[in-house]
């Protein structure tokens, strides 16, 4: 038998440390056979003790390499010419890639066989050899980044009387079950590379920014710090009914809770792009990565019909009773509003979805044509007139604001066709500023 290096298989005089890249390397592609006992040139030198140096090898395997590749390795002692040498047959693994414990799923901790030498691999070769293996599924995937904390999602649990420790973490998926982190816990880790970045601007469009911030760490701590910004910014409007103060808040914290909630736990996480929350005056706009799944449509998800992206982080969020079992969070945005003027929408492409939440506290703008703003005496036509005349003949008294909502006209345009009516004696104005009414004239 002559030995001679070749891609699939390497000569080793002893046991080195760097046998370990080479029993990786061949796990990674197609497999091979590390000889032990011969030389570079394929001198054959032998080993004092086969059984011994095999069991060095195995061990140094075992304690060294993640995940588990002993089932992938054979160890076989070839008698050449009186002289024992230890072939280690290495299969391709089914659970790649595999890597060197201490160094991680990065390039310096991941060997491929590339010609007659064992190199590490790249990180498009690392991310293919995971979703080969791991399959589609962001969140089952090995996390490239192993050295993970959880100190925010333990607090979280640890509020609610919840346990959080590993068994914990791997019946909820956030560790593999050969104890390697899935990218579910990259998500719940202060090293989450995503983020949220939110605006705060001046008036209806982005023109002008008054504040922005970008939110990073664990995805419960961009969850509260984002909602604590929000609600800073959701300002409080009193109104009162006689002698009783109303207070109303610019959005209703159930839709800000149940549409941040949203952006978090259906975006789609194989994407780096940031989830975007933009303030305006008159509303808050939730834009988060990812469009809705296959086969389902915009009026299936009205339905309350909840087909999860990310099933297993869904599932933490309802552990710790952030949301519900069912897809009940499109139902509570909608129910927020279900007595205001306004109303949310909702928007989506193939790759974005976004929720837009209106202010409540301002009224919608009704459309004015330029023949409105050209003449203002038109707006008292006869229909809007008799509209109004009708009207106080059921109710006795009109306001400015039941008057724009009767003619389906703007604020200003209400007040000049009441103008109108007053200088013509068609009705009779009485109160103050902030109570002005309008009656029919007395007889």
């Amino acid at each position: 038998m002559r030995f001679q290096e070749t891609e699939t298989v390497e000569l080793k005089s002893i046991v080195m440390d760097d046998i370990k890249k080479e029993i990786i390397a061949f796990a990674n592609c197609d497999g091979g056979t590390v000889y032990v006992g011969v030389s570079d040139d394929g001198t054959v030198l032998g080993v004092g003790n086969a059984d011994e140096c095999a069991l060095q090898i195995s061990n140094m395997v075992r304690d060294t390499v993640k995940p588990d590749v002993t089932m992938f390795i054979h160890y076989e002692t070839l008698d050449y010419e009186g002289k024992a040498v230890v072939a280690v047959n290495i299969q391709r693994g089914t659970n790649r890639p595999y890597y060197l414990a201490k160094k991680g799923l990065r390039p310096e901790g991941v060997y491929v066989r590339q010609g007659y030498s064992s190199v590490p691999a790249t990180d498009t070769a690392i991310r293919q050899m995971i979703k080969e293996t791991d399959g589609d599924s962001f969140e089952n995937m090995r996390s490239i980044n192993q050295a993970l904390t959880f100190e925010t999602t333990k607090k979280e649990f640890e509020k609610r009387n919840i346990a959080f420790g590993q068994p914990q973490m791997q019946t909820l998926k956030l560790v593999s079950a050969d104890g390697v982190y899935t990218n579910l816990g990259l998500l719940l880790s202060e090293q989450c590379p995503h983020t949220i970045k939110a605006a705060v601007f001046e008036g209806t469009n982005q023109n002008v920014f008054k504040d922005r911030r970008e939110f990073s760490g664990s995805l419960m701590q961009q969850l509260n710090e984002v909602y604590d910004y929000i609600d800073f910014h959701n300002q409080t409007h009193a109104t009162f009914q006689k002698l009783l103060r109303i207070d109303t808040r610019d959005y209703p914290e159930v839709a800000v809770r149940e549409a941040l909630l949203n952006s978090l736990v259906h975006r789609d996480y194989s994407f780096r792009a940031s989830t975007l929350i933009s303030i305006y005056e008159d509303r808050i706009e939730f834009v988060s990565i990812g469009g809705l799944l296959p086969g389902l449509e915009l009026d299936d998800l009205m339905m309350g019909v909840s087909v999860c992206r990310n099933p297993h982080l869904a599932n933490v969020f309802y552990r710790l009773q952030l949301i519900e079992a069912y897809g009940t969070g499109m139902k509570k945005i909608m129910g927020a509003y279900a007595d205001t003027p306004v109303q949310p929408k909702i928007a989506t492409t193939n790759n974005a979805f976004k929720i837009i939440l209106p202010n409540v506290n301002i009224a919608p703008k009704a459309t004015e044509t330029p023949k409105e703003i050209e003449k203002p005496a038109a707006l008292a036509s006869n229909s809007g007139e008799e509209k109004i005349l009708q009207f106080l003949t059921e109710h006795q008294v009109i306001t400015r604001k039941e008057a724009q909502a009767l003619l389906n006209v703007s604020q200003s345009t209400a007040g000049r066709v009441l103008k109108a009516m007053v200088d013509n004696g068609q009705i009779r104005q009485f109160g103050g500023s902030r109570t002005t009414r309008y009656e029919l004239p007395k007889k």
